[in-house]
């Protein structure tokens, strides 16, 4: 029900945006977002948007990753600017209904590689 799609590999210094389509049950009354995890750590927080379009940033992206929202295609984006080698993971996109937060959802997981 979420399905994420453009990562890759970038030089350091370099951009990526990625994309997570939602369906099925997912709708505005959920929280969409983006978590990462590197080999070896915890997931953790990249940033969270809520239908209205308020946001949260995790503090290692802040200023450089832009989190959005096309409620019209239960769609979210997530610009990332001024890579850098630690930004390196996988990204996982998340929908938490902001009510039921039992309800969560993860994508599958892209892969984010930053070359130095």
């Amino acid at each position: 029900q979420l399905v994420e799609s453009g990562g890759g590999l970038v030089q350091s210094g370099g951009s990526l945006t990625l994309s997570c389509a939602a369906s099925g049950r997912i709708s505005g009354q959920y929280k969409l977002g983006w978590y990462r995890q590197a080999p070896g750590k915890e997931r953790e927080l990249v940033a969270l948007i809520t239908s209205g379009l308020m946001t949260n940033y995790g503090d290692p992206v802040k200023g450089r990753f832009t989190i959005s929202r096309d409620n019209s295609k239960n769609t979210v984006y997530l610009q990332m600017n001024s890579l850098k080698p630690e930004d390196t993971a996988v990204y996982y996109c998340n929908a938490r209904h902001m009510v039921f937060t039992d309800a969560v959802y993860w994508g599958q997981g892209t892969q984010v590689t930053v070359s130095s």
